[in-house]
């Protein structure tokens, strides 16, 4: 029913895709259409991907629900962050849902995962970026005991940035 696989070269196209479907929803409305054109095609094209999934620091899990792909996360071990003082933390980059598989548990089941993945690799917690505007990525962290500890401008481009919220679990 629930699978997380480690993804690999060969995911690098479907995890374009699955980036654009699921970042849109939830942050395609923050700025102008060609922001977020210019963003999604330097950070989610399949040679972003090739490139990242060929760097062992980058850890890319897809889920998949009822034998459909649902999600994925990317997790960077021992990344530093000015706002938190263990050095041995998990930045979690991505933790992203298709918009049809909202409100069924997978977003708790994938960070649950990535949690004891941390762990795994002795790590003191995660941490996240999450835009000050999206209500539902914010309750959802602070549910699984995500603190804020700070903020970050998030750059879309040259021109325009994203207030967020450094959020932090610490283990």
């Amino acid at each position: 029913m629930l699978d997380i696989k480690k993804a690999t070269i060969k995911n690098a196209s479907l995890l374009s895709k699955l980036s654009i479907a699921s970042f849109l929803p939830a942050h395609g409305h923050s700025a102008s259409k060609e922001v977020i054109d210019t963003y999604t095609d330097a950070n989610f094209s399949e040679a972003n991907f090739i490139k990242e999934l060929s760097n062992p620091k980058f850890q890319y899990h897809i889920l998949y629900y009822k034998e459909q792909i649902a999600g994925f996360s990317k997790v960077i071990f021992n990344f530093e962050n000015r706002d938190i003082v263990d050095k041995n933390a998990t930045k979690m980059e991505r933790l992203y849902l298709l918009k049809e598989f909202y409100n069924l548990g997978l977003g708790k089941e994938l960070m649950n995962f990535n949690a004891a993945l941390a762990k795994k690799h002795k790590q003191a917690g995660i941490w996240v970026f999450v835009w000050i505007e999206n209500i539902k990525a914010i309750a959802f962290y602070n549910k699984m005991g995500f603190k804020k500890v700070g903020e970050y401008d998030f750059v879309l481009s040259p021109t325009k940035t994203n207030p967020n919220h450094v959020l932090y679990l610490k283990f």
